[in-house]
């Protein structure tokens, strides 16, 4: 039985990791993590995301007049399964961001395992309609050079 708890999100040069205990409901009958779960997975790291950069998806509707972010493109890839009392890793970073939408990098760890790995492009919109992503929060999500090089 694991005992340990999950570790708290961190938020860190741009890169967002929060970790997640799997549980039952996360998978099939074998125990091993059923593959729309990661999509749960990626779609609350999305959101606390954003909650660490201080835009929390619910203000944003509210405030925002209905502002919204929904998946526009998802290119996924399944290399390794997760199982039931797992301790994993969803890691989040900004790559691009354009005037109605912003591209991200996601990956599912187990420890220095790969588990899946995805690139999400979502698109910002009002009353079903892309509209240009806020400017402020546009700021916020603007890829940071992790180069090291100016």
């Amino acid at each position: 039985m694991t005992t340990t708890s999950p570790a708290p999100p961190t938020f860190a040069g741009g890169v967002h990791t929060l970790p997640i205990r799997v549980y039952y409901e996360d998978t099939d009958f074998s125990g091993v993590v059923y593959h729309a779960s990661y999509l749960r997975f990626m779609e609350r790291g999305r959101t606390e995301l954003l909650r660490a950069q201080g835009a929390d998806q619910s203000d944003l509707h509210q405030d925002g007049a209905g502002l919204a972010f929904v998946v526009r493109k998802m290119v996924i890839d399944w290399l390794k399964p997760a199982r039931m009392d797992d301790i994993i890793d969803v890691v989040t970073t900004p790559r691009e961001v354009r005037g109605a939408s912003m591209t991200l990098h996601q990956a599912v760890r187990r420890c220095d395992d790969l588990l899946v790995e995805a690139h999400v492009t979502v698109a910002c919109v009002r009353n079903g309609r892309a509209v240009r992503i806020p400017d402020g929060l546009r700021r916020l999500m603007a890829p940071q050079d992790t180069t090291g090089t100016e």
